[in-house]
């Protein structure tokens, strides 16, 4: 049984001020469409009233046999997708729809396992986050990429010359696909808009923190040890320098 406790608390104790600035950030720009793509029916209502409340133009599927063709009719900016689903999984829905779009797509799921986050990333997914979730983290998740649709434009850009999808989360070098965790294309993204400056242990911290929840000093020596090791597997030794109590260089 899926927990919504949590969901249904926040929704009551948020703040006017936190709903409002959530808000004033919106009025900015055009207001962004999701598509949540959940069958337990209350859970999905309330991912709505979340969204809505924080500013975001919020639908749900509700006929599931059809769930694929309304996918590819809709025009939301970012998919929230569960991974269990009448019919088929979201896992089958997100395969199919990466054949045609590269629309932002979030995964919901109960499961806690490594193997999931990597086949939903290896699917094309854009982040994945588990059951019962924080909304907080929610609603940061769904802002973060958001923003990296913005800044990328859906385009993929160059590193030497290897295509970088941020939507994706791929490098792609002579047709060798190198798939990126989460939190190694935040890093390298970061690295790369940096590409030739220091960027300090700080700065990329700081960057993970407001994109994904807290990652402390030794998560993040980790992930930027398995992002050198994927870029060494393409051909790009020695693609990160590391400054003494500086931070990182991408060469």
């Amino acid at each position: 049984m899926i927990q919504l406790s949590l969901i249904k608390k926040d929704i009551t104790r948020r703040s006017t001020n936190e709903i409002q600035q959530n808000s004033d950030q919106t009025k900015e720009m055009p207001m962004k469409k999701i598509l949540i793509i959940e069958d337990d029916n209350v859970l999905s209502e309330e991912l709505c009233t979340l969204l809505r409340n924080s500013g975001y133009e919020a639908s749900r599927v509700t006929d599931f046999e059809t769930t694929a063709d309304q996918m590819r009719a809709s025009d939301a900016d970012l998919f929230l997708l569960d991974i269990n689903l009448p019919f088929t999984s979201g896992e089958t829905l997100l395969q199919e729809f990466r054949k045609t779009s590269d629309k932002p797509v979030i995964m919901l799921t109960s499961r806690t396992t490594e193997i999931d986050e990597v086949l939903s990333m290896s699917y094309g997914a854009d982040d994945y986050i588990t059951k019962p979730y924080n909304p907080t983290i929610l609603l940061l998740r769904v802002s973060a990429v958001l923003k990296r649709l913005e800044r990328s434009g859906s385009a993929k850009v160059m590193y030497h010359d290897a295509e970088v999808s941020g939507v994706k989360g791929t490098l792609t070098r002579n047709g060798n696909e190198m798939i990126l965790t989460k939190n190694e294309m935040i890093i390298f993204q970061l690295l790369l808009d940096r590409r030739g400056e220091i960027v300090t242990r700080d700065d990329l911290m700081t960057t993970l923190w407001d994109n994904n929840e807290f990652v402390n000093d030794n998560a993040l020596s980790v992930n930027v040890s398995r992002l050198r090791v994927k870029l060494a597997e393409l051909g790009f030794e020695d693609a990160i320098e590391t400054r003494k109590k500086q931070g990182y260089v991408l060469r």
